[in-house]
């Protein structure tokens, strides 16, 4: 990648793009790195998919991580030409309207939008079980309902103070978690290591328990294994709060992606390794993996420390989330076309996008109930990862039609030269592939004995919000607000 000079400032550069300061830009680009980095931090991406994957694919499962993991680097070589030249929140909807045009434009962001609130539900539920160990509870359906209702609450506060509380938190948070979980992993695979190398290339025969093929196992735990990788997102969100932003965003969703990839990588394989019986997950006898191996490697007084850092992880990730998501929400109602825009739109004395915020958080927290029902609180997990790669592989598809067709040449601080059109292929290719792989209904990835509208709920999820978008834009049609605002290319 190659830089070129920009000599505008940040509030010059975000006045010819047709807007004013707002929000507070205080971010360093360790303060942005920290946001990609949280969203989907290495404890909490490891366990939404370490039990998936060794369950499918055995020790083997932890070779679909690298292949995630290059795969989005494809995608983050994209968005960081896209963020150096329109460095502004709410990323997905700002560039598609750039790219494409307003209808395009508008159905992005909606997708975009509902995919991180319901991912904030599912992280706000998740992190439920965890408070209710942590002081030793048992959980019932309703109290992890209005346990996590209230964590949800808890850091809503926190995002409302401002970006530079947000920020504290974050990055408090991210280091403990970093220190804990890169020391965990390295004395997991050095000094508890109970299992030779060749395990990681052994299905210890999941194949036969699932009735799938080595192929179609592999297929799975990367539909899975994609979700790991996806926080780099959060760094544009709060690109309108960063300092030299149309540097510091690329550099910091490289550097958020690559951190949390290694982390991962490093404990997942620890975790396989430093299993006592990985031929229990594989059965199902064991449903947490993760945990089995830490408290196996250093003994019963670890559970509770171990629970502390869980608990640590979700909170800096679901501030980091929230954040994004009330971010991306202001950034579409600032131009009218979300729904009660007057109030969404609005910024408390702060700089926090404060009506945003509210909304996020009433939209997610309007999901909890889902709770009450195991298999309903799974098929909006699955959503949120299919609703997530499609935004991913729509602004991949606009920006290499507009590469292809002249219109857009990158003009940032960033840009990729002679290889941006082919990295451009390889990322349509990879996300599109990776959108059909998780919409693919897989009875595999769901509980024995799950409704059918689980195995098929990432299909229905994203084609019922589709279709919701779709006649909001027919009904109110809000792309006729985004006409006669700054040339989009040239700006």
């Amino acid at each position: 990648m190659t830089e070129r000079t920009v000599p505008s400032s940040d509030a010059e550069r975000l006045a010819a793009l047709g807007y004013r300061q707002e929000l507070r830009r205080s971010l360093g680009v360790l303060g942005n790195i920290s946001m990609g980095f949280a969203v989907v931090s290495p404890v909490v991406g490891l366990y939404a998919v370490a039990q998936v994957g060794m369950s499918i694919r055995g020790g083997a499962w932890v070779w679909a991580l690298p292949v995630c993991l290059l795969g989005q680097l494809l995608v983050v070589a994209v968005y960081s030409e896209l963020a150096s030249q329109w460095p502004l929140a709410g990323g997905a909807y700002q560039w598609a309207r750039r790219l494409v045009g307003p209808g395009f434009a508008w159905m992005s962001g909606w997708l975009w939008q509902f995919a991180v609130m319901f991912a904030n539900t599912t992280v706000a539920y998740l992190a439920a079980p965890w408070l209710f160990a942590l002081v030793g509870a048992t959980p019932t359906p309703a109290g992890l309902v209005l346990v996590a209702a209230g964590f949800m609450l808890c850091c809503t506060l926190v995002n409302a103070y401002g970006i530079n509380l947000l920020r504290w938190f974050v990055s408090a948070g991210i280091a403990a978690e970093l220190i804990a979980s890169v020391l965990v992993g390295l004395a997991l695979l050095l000094f508890f290591r109970q299992h030779g190398f060749a395990l990681l290339t052994d299905s210890l025969d999941a194949s036969a328990g699932t009735g799938t093929g080595g192929l179609g196992s592999l297929l799975a735990v990367i539909a899975v294994g994609g979700w790991a990788f996806i926080g780099f997102d959060a760094c544009v969100s709060t690109a309108e709060e960063t300092k030299d932003a149309a540097r510091q965003v690329p550099r910091a969703m490289r550097w958020a992606l690559l951190s949390v990839g290694v982390v991962v990588i490093l404990n997942a394989v620890s975790v396989v390794l430093a299993h006592p019986d990985p031929a229990a997950v594989v059965s199902g006898a064991d449903l947490d993996p993760v945990t089995t191996a830490v408290v196996t490697g250093f003994g019963d007084w670890a559970a509770k420390p171990f629970v502390l850092v869980v608990v640590v992880s979700f909170t800096a990730c679901l501030m980091a989330s929230q954040g994004g998501a009330a971010r991306g929400l202001y950034s579409l109602a600032r131009d009218g076309v979300f729904p009660f825009s007057r109030q969404v739109r609005k910024v408390n004395r702060r700089q926090a996008p404060i009506g945003g915020l509210v909304a996020a958080t009433l939209v997610s927290t309007a999901a909890l109930p889902l709770g009450l029902e195991s298999t309903a609180i799974g098929s909006l997990i699955t959503f949120g990862s299919a609703a997530t790669f499609l935004p991913f592989f729509l602004l991949s598809v606009a920006a290499l039609t507009a590469r292809l067709r002249g219109g857009w040449r990158p003009a940032g601080a960033l840009s990729l030269g002679r290889w941006g059109t082919p990295v451009n292929l390889l990322a349509v290719l990879w996300t599109g592939f990776e959108v059909v792989n998780i919409c693919w209904p897989r009875a595999v990835l769901v509980p024995p004995g799950a409704p059918w509208y689980q195995v098929w709920a990432a299909l229905l999820g994203v084609g019922l919000v589709t279709l919701a978008g779709f006649g909001y834009l027919l009904v109110r049609r809000p792309q006729r607000l985004m006409t006669g605002q700054p040339d989009p290319v040239t700006a």
